[in-house]
C-alpha cells in the first residue's frame, strides 16, 4: 500500500510539468542572430555610409551627365558606377568565400536606371558579407594570389568604394551639383515647450 501511494505522489508532482512542457516550448524566444563582433560591428558604421552616399550620387547624377568625363583619359560618371557595382559585387562575394568573378557592367552599360540598379544589386552582395561574424571573417581566403583571411576582403571593398566615391564628388562639383555628403543636413524639430503651469485657484 505504502509503494502505491508513493507512485501515486510521484505521478501528480510530474503531472503539472508535463502539462506545461508544451507551453513553456510555445513561449521560447526565437533564437537571436549571432553577434558580429567587436570588429565588424565597428566596420558595419563606414559600410553602411558609404553604401547610402553612393547610391544616392548615382541616384542624384542627372542622365545626360552619365556620359560626362573631364579629360579623355578618365573614365565616364557612368563608367565609374559601373566600376563600383562589378569590384563590390567581387570583393563581397569573395569575403563570403564564394568563386566571385568580374562583373561587365562597366562595358556594357550605359543608361542611368541600369547601372543605377546594378549598384544596388552590388550592395546586396555586400549585405551578406559585412553581416558575417568575425569568426567567418577570419577564415583563410587567397584574394589576388595573396594569403589572408576574408577581413581582407571587407578592408579593400570598403578602400573602393570611398576611392571611387571622391572620384565621382569631383565630377559633380564640375556640374555644379552639390554630393549627398555635402548636402545640409535636416533641421532637428522644434523642441516642445514647457507645459504652462495650472494658474492657482482665487481666494
Amino acid at each position: 500500500m505504502k509503494r502505491n501511494w508513493t507512485a501515486l505522489a510521484l505521478t501528480l508532482l510530474a503531472a503539472p510539468l508535463f502539462a506545461q512542457a508544451p507551453a513553456a516550448a510555445q513561449a521560447a524566444p526565437a533564437a537571436a542572430a549571432p553577434a558580429l563582433g567587436p570588429a565588424m560591428t565597428g566596420l558595419k558604421m563606414p559600410y553602411m555610409r558609404i553604401k547610402d552616399i553612393l547610391v544616392r550620387a548615382a541616384e542624384k547624377m542627372p542622365e545626360e551627365s552619365y556620359g560626362f568625363k573631364p579629360s579623355p583619359e578618365v573614365k565616364t560618371f557612368g563608367e565609374f558606377v559601373g566600376h563600383v557595382a562589378d569590384a563590390s559585387a567581387m570583393i563581397c562575394g569573395m569575403a563570403l568565400g564564394e568563386d566571385a568573378k568580374p562583373g561587365d557592367n562597366e562595358k556594357t552599360k550605359t543608361a542611368k536606371a541600369d547601372l543605377v540598379k546594378a549598384l544596388k544589386d552590388s550592395y546586396g552582395v555586400c549585405d551578406k558579407a559585412f553581416a558575417q561574424s568575425d569568426a567567418e571573417l577570419a577564415k583563410p581566403l587567397k584574394i589576388f594570389g595573396m594569403e589572408t583571411n576574408r577581413f581582407a576582403a571587407i578592408g579593400l571593398a570598403l578602400g573602393h568604394n570611398w576611392e571611387h566615391y571622391g572620384n565621382m564628388v569631383t565630377y559633380m562639383r564640375i556640374r555644379g551639383i552639390v554630393p549627398p555628403s555635402s548636402e545640409p543636413r535636416p533641421a532637428a524639430p522644434p523642441a516642445a515647450s514647457p507645459a504652462a503651469a495650472p494658474a492657482a485657484p482665487k481666494k
